[in-house]
């Protein structure tokens, strides 16, 4: 089980590290691309052209097909505004996270989960990942409560997970105040969270996505 968390653990860290260097590289793309627009391209009629490159827009959004190389995200924006990519598995940053610090089964915490406006996608994986800090030792184990495979979320519907910071009886631990979570081992988007308060975290825990908040309250069973 610890070695499982340990990899869990550097994806993890190699996620965040990955969205760094995607930043980035887009930022040097949008230097390039923005230095060619000011060339007429070949064959392109004279006032017409520049609808495409010198409209005012940044570089990025002349071209949605070059969007979605330089991220991996599952969904994308159409032209008017609605969203596409609909019945695809969820990506963490398709999603709005609550956090509420709960009392049941001496203090845990409530994710929920809901897709954007617009967006209808599946969590197909049973298990968040979750960890607080890049160590080893704040990844938290899961427990295997709960839990519906897959959960459609869309509209108003949502879905819960419950972290537990501690499950020792011990004074050991280390204070956090934000939570790091993702939907796969190897999402390119995690998300960190603001805990409602600082939690003290050691051996963490956490339950499977639930539409019922009841199965979601972290139990070492």
């Amino acid at each position: 089980m610890r070695s499982r968390l340990a990899a869990r653990s550097t994806r993890l860290f190699l996620a965040i590290a990955a969205v760094t260097a995607i930043a980035a590289t887009s930022t040097a793309c949008d230097a390039d691309d923005a230095s060619s627009a000011s060339a007429p391209s070949v064959g392109s009629g004279g006032s017409g052209s520049p609808s495409t490159s010198g409209s005012g827009s940044s570089a990025s959004g002349s071209s949605g097909s070059s969007d979605s190389s330089d991220s991996p995200v599952r969904t994308a924006d159409s032209g008017d505004g609605e969203k596409s990519g609909y019945g695809q598995s969820c990506g963490t940053n398709d999603l709005d996270f609550t956090v509420t610090s709960e009392s049941q089964a001496g203090g845990y915490y409530l994710v929920t989960a809901k897709a954007k406006s617009g967006i209808t996608c599946y969590l197909d994986t049973n298990t968040p990942s979750v960890s607080f800090g890049s160590g080893t030792d704040g990844v938290a184990s899961p427990v295997g409560q709960g839990g519906e495979d897959p959960i459609e979320l869309t509209g108003s519907t949502v879905a819960y997970t419950g972290i537990s910071p501690k499950t020792t009886d011990s004074d050991a631990g280390k204070e956090f105040e934000t939570v790091i979570i993702a939907l796969t081992d190897d999402d390119p988007h995690p998300a960190e969270l603001k805990l409602p308060d600082t939690a003290n975290v050691d051996k963490p825990i956490v339950t499977n996505w639930a539409t019922n908040r009841a199965e979601a309250v972290p139990v070492i069973v």
